[in-house]
């Protein structure tokens, strides 16, 4: 049935038909079966479901007898016990305003006044909130909002004022191709991908451990010299037999969410990377394990089975850690903007800011300020919801390859 031009460019009139009640299998089909005989095109559809209750919008081209057929959809709703809304209207919607960008907030909890402020600030810039998305539920909330219409840079400035104000993670990537495609992950190791310090482990066997973390800390925060401090560090390892960095590597906790996150991109073709200020001797042992296709770190000389406190070539330090992530990206094969670092020192800084994602990871306040987003909450597979991959998805394809995942709560 042809349509009656709505407006003086030609464009058709449309229906907008709104469904809203209890979801229950056959909705959609029922709907489209009603609008099938009028022989309407289908411009748009969105559907959502929020606690077993669904909100079903189709846009359609309205026919010559369009009250005919909105007499069917009402009564087919009626059937099925749904609210029906018919609105006739001109065209398709408005196409997105550019400036687009993903703003992916994560709270624990999430609260009604953290989600009013992020979109306050949004709606000051002048953005518009096309589509909003839960990525996921547990053990975190993690909710994806599609805007459109701001700068994504100056959005991520507000929004990284706010996110420090209120106590949740804000991140802001512009919507790109770079989002889907493959990308190069390059993490640090100490207090990123595992638990702790790796160099306090150590010491701890030397009877050094409270001088050593005291060092750590400071060169973390960015107060020292980091590559003459962690000579310092390494010569009250003197001594010390190699056995220890076994029995170290077997003390190693990996942090929440790690192998869940390496696992599940993978899966999607992502490369991994680990860069480190500590030792190959436990680094290169630990992406083996975690299955990391490529790791950089300082090696400690050892000496007829003893360390000697030194060590070998030159040192990994905060140049050398964005030296490391070109490098891998250019073995790879992708641009510098398709990577993501993740650390937490200062000795991160280099490389959060030579990749096109630099994410502060429970990070010291120097990280933060400069990063462009952070994450804050305990699991590191919360990455995942940055690269808009949601907890549901990652449980089925766990499923699928029979690992179990715990369930969430009721």
């Amino acid at each position: 049935m042809s349509t009656r031009p709505g407006a003086p460019d030609g464009r058709p009139d449309t229906l907008l038909v709104t469904l809203t009640g209890k979801d229950r299998p056959g909705v959609t089909s029922s709907v489209f079966s009603a609008l099938t005989s009028a022989g309407v095109e289908v411009i748009d559809i969105e559907q959502i479901i929020l606690r077993r209750r669904l909100i079903l919008g189709v846009l359609v081209t309205a026919p010559r007898d369009w009250k005919k057929v909105a007499r069917a959809v009402e009564q087919t709703g009626a059937d099925l016990g749904m609210l029906v809304e018919i609105e006739r209207g001109t065209g398709d919607n408005r196409a997105r305003a550019a400036g687009r960008a993903h703003v992916t907030v994560i709270g624990s909890p999430l609260k009604a006044g953290h989600m009013a402020a992020v979109a306050g600030r949004i709606a000051d810039t002048g953005g518009n909130i096309d589509r909003i998305e839960r990525m996921a539920r547990y053990p975190v909330t993690a909710i994806d909002l599609h805007v459109s219409g701001a700068d994504p840079d100056h959005l991520r400035t507000l929004l990284a004022a706010e996110a420090s104000a209120q106590g949740i993670d804000i991140a802001v990537q512009p919507a790109t191709l770079l989002r889907r495609g493959v990308r190069l992950i390059v993490m640090d190791v100490d207090s990123t991908l595992i638990q702790g310090e790796v160099i306090e482990m150590l010491a701890a066997h030397a009877g050094h451990e409270a001088e050593v973390a005291a060092v750590t800390e400071a060169a973390m925060r960015g107060e020292l010299d980091f590559e003459a401090s962690l000579r310092e560090r390494v010569k009250l390892l003197s001594g010390l037999d190699a056995s220890t960095l076994d029995r170290v590597y077997d003390a190693i906790v990996v942090t929440p969410g790690a192998r869940t996150m390496v696992r599940t991109l993978r899966r999607l073709g992502y490369r991994f990377a680990i860069v480190s200020g500590g030792f190959s001797q436990i680094t290169d042992r630990l992406a083996a394990d975690l299955g990391i296709h490529f790791a950089r770190a300082n090696e400690l000389e050892i000496v007829d089975g003893k360390i000697t406190g030194e060590i070998v070539g030159a040192v990994v330090d905060r140049a050398g850690k964005a030296q490391a992530l070109r490098e891998f990206a250019d073995e790879v094969g992708v641009p510098i903007a398709a990577t993501i670092a993740i650390g937490d020192g200062a000795n991160d800084l280099d490389m959060l800011n030579a990749a096109g994602l630099g994410v502060a990871y429970n990070a010291r306040k120097i990280v933060q300020e400069a990063a462009d987003t952070t994450v804050n909450v305990p699991y590191l597979d919360s990455i995942l919801y940055l690269l808009g991959i949601s907890r549901e998805e990652i449980e089925a394809a766990d499923a699928e390859a029979g690992i179990v995942t715990p369930s969430p709560p009721v």
